[in-house]
């Protein structure tokens, strides 16, 4: 130590001019450092998440979720697989190595996604979940209105101000929550199916028609 401090000593002028590089480089540091007052530590991660409508958690789990699992273990750099089975909703968590970009990972998990959907009971379409942490969040807000109800305002949400805000650049996803989604039931009368001798699939055939969209199509007529 002694002979360090005479070594320091004898070259003042090289120890200023290297205190003086520090000092300008943490200057420029402190001016360019990013500050986030919640830093987003999640890895790097692609969900995979599929609705089952009338599944029940253990047949989510051995017709849904472990059919992708098995096609996700063997994609490259990827560090852990982890699932979550519920009544009628599957999440596969494909985790990666902290220097695979996003978007490489994306594409591998959406390439073996097509293998794993040949396995799958009909009507189960899994899709890769938004690039997004439970730390992304950063901005809420509330829709109010005198004399609007919370179907109309939630209406007014998605229909009117969601779709703006997506083509935001940098504005990933929007999400909605709160209100009343404007549903339409129909209340079928057992005693009315027996009367005209239908079923309740007929009914239910009879609705998707009525309220599928179809091409006008065009006649040909001579010249017009």
């Amino acid at each position: 130590m002694r002979a360090f401090i005479e070594f320091l000593l004898h070259r003042r002028i090289l120890v200023l001019a290297l205190t003086g590089i520090l000092v300008v480089g943490g200057g420029i540091a402190w001016t360019r450092l990013p500050i986030d007052a919640f830093p987003d530590v999640t890895n790097v991660q692609v969900m995979v998440l599929s609705e089952a409508p009338g599944y029940s958690a253990v047949d989510v789990e051995q017709q849904v979720t472990w059919p992708i699992e098995q096609q996700m273990g063997g994609v490259p750099k990827v560090t852990q697989v982890r699932s979550l089975s519920k009544s009628g909703f599957s999440q596969v968590v494909v985790v990666f190595q902290d220097d695979v970009d996003i978007y490489f990972a994306r594409q591998q998990v959406f390439e073996r996604l097509q293998t794993a959907k040949e396995n799958l009971p009909k009507g189960i379409a899994p899709e890769l979940g938004p690039i997004s942490t439970g730390l992304g969040e950063i901005f809420q807000y509330t829709l109010e209105g005198e004399g609007l109800s919370p179907t109309e305002l939630r209406t007014i949400q998605d229909y009117l101000v969601a779709p703006q805000l997506k083509p935001i650049p940098g504005v990933n996803e929007v999400n909605s929550f709160g209100g009343f989604v404007r549903q339409y039931h129909v209340l079928v009368r057992p005693d009315a199916l027996l009367k005209f001798d239908l079923s309740l699939r007929q009914v239910v055939e009879a609705l998707e028609r009525n309220n599928s969209n179809a091409a006008g199509g065009y006649i040909v007529r001579g010249w017009e």
